[in-house]
């Protein structure tokens, strides 16, 4: 097995902002961990099962949104567990591997309702690419393009400059949006007032860490007023921007 590794990477991202999931299935512990490295070199989140049990416990828990799936597992046939996890994600796209290279087993895992196949061995740079088309064509993620920054609901276009939260457009002063555009960057991220500082304003901590208390306070009123917050204080540490989660309304700080 060859480990290229991707270039020109396009960030694939669920609907909601947050990393793509995908189920790996091999018994093959040395394969196993090598998919799953490569993809999570992607951005996206990953977990492994060594046999067929496990898989199908594992779909149930963490809803992914592609499977790699071996079609020789210790337990049962990778076919008959293709048809269990359909039962349960009707939509979801399947990957086999197969060592198997005869145009009949080809064939049936397709019957089977399997969506695409790379056979042993094989680069993980193929599997990435593949995985990728098939989520693209799944509709699973969006793509984030390099002009277009998403989090949530919440989009921001670095050439028009347009600001959107679930359709509706926000208007921001320069200094907002730059705040805005530097968070969205590094979704997730607690960045500290002297990170911001530097580089919104571009010049040293120096006592003016008031300005991003500021700041911060007019871009809640304008991004969050009446939705879930997505604009979040770590007391201590800074600021950080997340897809925004409905739970009852509680006191929150203002800088």
């Amino acid at each position: 097995m060859t480990i290229t590794s991707p270039q020109g990477r396009t960030e694939l991202l669920r609907p909601d902002g947050s990393a793509v999931r995908v189920l790996v299935v091999d018994d093959e512990a040395p394969i196993g961990e090598l998919l799953s490295m490569a993809l999570r070199y992607e951005g996206w989140d990953v977990r492994s099962a060594p046999d067929g049990a496990g898989a199908l416990r594992a779909a149930r828990e963490f809803r992914p949104d592609a499977v790699v799936l071996d079609v020789m597992l210790p337990d049962m046939d990778g076919l008959a567990v293709l048809g269990r996890l359909r039962r349960d994600l009707p939509d979801v796209p399947v990957l086999f591997l197969t060592a198997r290279d005869a145009i009949e087993d080809r064939i049936a895992g397709l019957t089977a309702g399997g969506d695409d196949y790379v056979t042993k061995p094989f680069s993980l740079e193929e599997v990435v690419a593949r995985l990728r088309g098939l989520i693209r064509r799944s509709r699973a993620a969006v793509v984030r393009s390099e002009s277009l920054l998403a989090v949530g609901d919440l989009t921001l276009d670095e050439d028009s400059h347009e600001v959107t939260r679930g359709g509706e457009s926000i208007h921001l002063t320069a200094t907002e949006f730059e705040l805005l555009r530097y968070l969205m960057r590094n979704p997730r991220r607690v960045l500290s007032k002297a990170q911001i500082l530097d580089r919104v304003w571009s010049y040293d901590f120096g006592g003016q860490a008031n300005v991003v208390e500021l700041y911060i306070s007019y871009l809640r009123r304008k991004i969050d007023a009446g939705r879930a917050p997505m604009i979040h204080t770590r007391r201590g540490a800074g600021y950080l921007i997340k897809p925004g989660e409905a739970r009852p309304a509680e006191a929150r700080p203002g800088g």
